[in-house]
C-alpha cells in the first residue's frame, strides 16, 4: 500500500509537469508594433447568433463591441449593408471608427439590388466615416456572378458614392480576371495562408505576402494594393504545416503588423471575434479567426509570452484526479497499476481539453445543438456525440479497462468475451452494449468510419484524436498485458484492418508536415493493432510474445 501510494503521489507530479512543458510561455520576444492596428474584419454576431437563423445583434450590441474594437484598431471592414436593424456608420462615428463598407453580392439579383441600394444609401450619409466601399466579397471564388454582371455592379455603385470602391478576393482570381482592375480604386485582395490550396507555415506565409504584394503593385499599376483578409486561426485542423494554434495566430499578426508598418500596406486582419456559426461551412478553424473570442475576451495579449492552453492546471487537476479514482478502482494496493491509472486519467483529461472548449461553455450552446437551429447537422451531432456520449463512454471504457488490469494482475479470469456479432445484435435491439469488449468494438468500428470520412472530405474535419484516446491508450495496456483478443469474427477483422489501410492511406494524404495527422493516425494503427495482432498465425504470436 505504501509503495501505491508513494507511485501515485510522483506520477501527480510528473503529470502536472508534464502539462505544463507544452504549455510555458512562447513568443515573449516576438513583439507588435506600437499603435492600432489598421482595420479589423468586423462580424457582429454575438456567440448565440447567426446570420443563417437570421438571428442579428441590437443597436446596443453593436455599440459595445465597436467600443471594445476602437481600443485596438482605426477602422472596421463590414460584409453585408442590409443585415442587422442598426446604422453601422452613426455606431462608428461614435465609437471613433472608420468603416469599410460591404455590399454582400450573390447569385440572386433582387438581393444585390437591395445590398446596392442600401449601401449607396449608408456612404452617402457618412462620407466622413465611410471610407472605402467594397463591392462583392470573392464573388468570382464563389462564382456566383460572372465577371461582366460583377463588373456592372461595381461600375452602379462606384457612379453613386464619393468614396474609393474596391472588389475583394484572393489573388488568383484576380490573376485571371485583371478586367475588373480598371473598375475599381482599390484592388483588394485576400491572402489567408491557411486556406490556400498549398497551405504554407506561418515563417513561409509572411514571405509569400511580401512577394505577393510587390507583384500586385507591378501588375496594376497605379492602383492601391490592398490586403482585405488575412490572419491565423487559433484552433481547427492542420494543414500540412499549417498549424492552427493561440500562439501561432499570435505570432503571425505580430510579425504581419510588424511588415505591414515597414512597408506601408494598406491591410484588414481577419477578425475581430471568433464567429461560432461559421463553423457549419468551415469547421473548427473557421470559427477561431477572432483576436477576441467570442464572448468578447481578447484571446492573448498583443505583446508578451502567449500560453497556448492558458487553463492547463484545470486539465492536469482532473488527470490526477482521475488517476487517483482509477486506481482507486483497481483496489489501491498494486502499485503495478499506478502508471496504467494515471495514463488513463491523463487520456480522459486529453479528451476533455479537445472537447469541451468546443462547446465553448456556454449553456445557449447545449440548447442549439440540440434543435440544431444554428448549426448544420454534421457539426451538431460531432458536439453533441462528443459532450453528452463520447466522453461519459471513454470514462467508462477506461473504468473498465482498469478493472480488467487488475483482475489480470491477480490471476482473476476474465469474462466471457463478446463478439462483434453480439455488439451489432445488441444496437440492433436498440441497447448499449455497456462492457469492455462492447465498447472496444464500438470504438474500433467508429474510428473506421470517421477515417473513411476523412479521407473522402475531410477540408473541414479536425482529426479525432481526443475521440479515441482511450481506447488506443488501452490498446498499448492490452499489449502490456498480453491480453490479446480471444474471439474474432468478421466484423473485427474488417474493423480492424480496414482502420489500419485506412489511417496509412490518410497518412499518406495528409502528408509528413501534418504533425497533427501523423499523431492521429499512428493513434488508429495503435486502436487496430489488438486485432491485426490476434490475426496473426499462432506461431508468429508466439514469438512475438517471448
Amino acid at each position: 500500500m505504501i509503495k501505491a501510494i508513494l507511485a501515485c503521489v510522483l506520477l501527480s507530479l510528473l503529470t502536472f509537469a508534464m502539462w505544463a512543458a507544452p504549455n510555458r510561455p512562447e513568443a515573449g520576444d516576438v513583439t507588435m508594433p506600437a499603435g492600432k492596428f489598421n482595420s479589423l474584419s468586423y462580424a457582429p454576431y454575438q456567440a448565440w447568433q447567426s446570420p443563417l437563423s437570421k438571428d442579428y445583434p441590437t443597436g446596443a450590441e453593436v455599440a459595445k463591441d465597436l467600443a471594445l474594437v476602437a481600443t485596438q484598431a482605426n477602422g472596421i471592414r463590414t460584409y453585408s449593408a442590409i443585415e442587422g436593424d442598426y446604422d453601422i456608420g452613426a455606431l462608428a462615428k461614435q465609437a471613433g471608427l472608420k468603416v469599410w463598407l460591404g455590399i454582400w453580392l450573390s447569385g440572386n439579383p433582387q438581393d444585390n439590388a437591395k445590398e446596392m441600394a442600401a449601401g449607396i444609401a449608408e456612404a452617402n450619409a457618412h462620407p466622413d466615416t465611410i471610407t472605402r466601399v467594397i463591392v462583392g466579397n470573392e464573388v468570382l471564388l464563389r462564382r456566383d456572378l460572372s465577371v461582366d454582371d460583377l463588373i456592372a455592379d461595381i461600375d452602379y455603385v462606384r457612379a453613386r458614392v464619393k468614396q474609393p470602391v474596391a472588389y475583394a478576393d484572393v489573388t488568383d482570381f484576380w490573376e485571371q480576371f485583371p478586367q475588373v482592375a480598371p473598375h475599381v480604386d482599390v484592388v483588394m485582395i485576400h491572402f489567408l495562408p491557411y486556406w490556400e490550396n498549398t497551405p504554407l507555415s506561418v515563417d513561409d506565409a509572411l514571405a509569400e505576402i511580401q512577394s505577393t504584394t510587390e507583384k500586385f503593385k507591378k501588375m496594376f499599376p497605379g492602383k492601391q494594393i490592398s490586403i482585405g483578409e488575412t490572419g491565423w486561426p487559433s484552433a481547427g485542423r492542420w494543414r500540412g504545416p499549417a498549424a492552427p494554434s493561440r500562439v501561432n495566430e499570435a505570432v503571425f499578426l505580430r510579425r504581419f503588423v510588424t511588415l505591414a508598418n515597414q512597408e506601408g500596406v494598406d491591410y484588414n486582419l481577419i477578425e475581430a471575434f471568433d464567429q461560432d456559426w461559421k463553423a457549419q461551412d468551415e469547421g473548427v478553424a473557421g470559427a477561431n479567426w477572432g483576436i477576441w473570442n467570442a464572448y468578447r475576451q481578447l484571446k492573448f495579449p498583443l505583446n508578451g509570452p502567449v500560453v497556448e492552453h492558458p487553463d492547463w492546471p484545470w486539465y492536469a487537476g482532473f488527470a490526477v484526479l482521475a488517476g487517483w479514482l482509477l486506481f482507486a478502482a483497481a483496489g489501491l494496493r498494486d502499485a503495478r497499476l499506478a502508471l496504467p491509472a494515471f495514463g488513463l486519467g491523463n487520456g480522459l483529461a486529453l479528451a476533455g481539453l479537445g472537447t469541451l472548449p468546443m462547446l465553448y461553455f456556454n449553456p445557449h450552446h447545449l440548447g442549439m445543438l440540440i434543435t440544431a437551429t444554428d448549426f448544420n447537422l454534421p457539426y451538431n451531432t460531432w458536439l453533441l456525440l462528443d459532450a453528452l456520449v463520447n466522453l461519459p463512454l471513454q470514462a467508462l471504457f477506461a473504468l473498465y479497462a482498469i478493472r480488467r488490469l487488475g483482475g489480470l494482475a491477480a490471476g482473476a479470469p476474465l469474462p466471457a468475451p463478446l463478439t462483434g456479432a453480439g455488439v451489432l445484435a445488441a444496437l440492433r435491439r436498440g441497447r448499449l452494449p455497456l462492457s469492455y469488449d462492447g465498447l472496444w468494438f464500438i470504438f474500433l468500428a467508429a474510428a473506421a468510419v470517421f477515417e473513411v470520412l476523412l479521407l473522402a472530405d475531410g477540408r473541414y474535419r479536425d482529426a479525432p484524436t481526443p475521440v479515441f484516446i482511450i481506447p488506443a491508450i488501452a490498446a498499448v495496456l492490452r499489449a502490456w498485458s498480453r491480453d490479446t483478443p480471444r474471439q474474432q469474427g468478421w466484423e473485427e477483422l474488417l474493423a480492424g484492418w480496414a482502420l489500419a489501410a485506412l489511417a496509412l492511406a490518410d497518412m499518406v494524404y495528409e502528408g509528413a508536415q501534418n504533425l497533427d495527422f501523423i499523431t492521429w493516425n499512428i493513434q488508429a494503427l495503435v486502436l487496430a493493432a489488438p486485432v491485426l495482432l490476434a490475426s496473426l498465425p499462432a506461431r508468429m504470436r508466439a514469438g512475438n510474445s517471448r
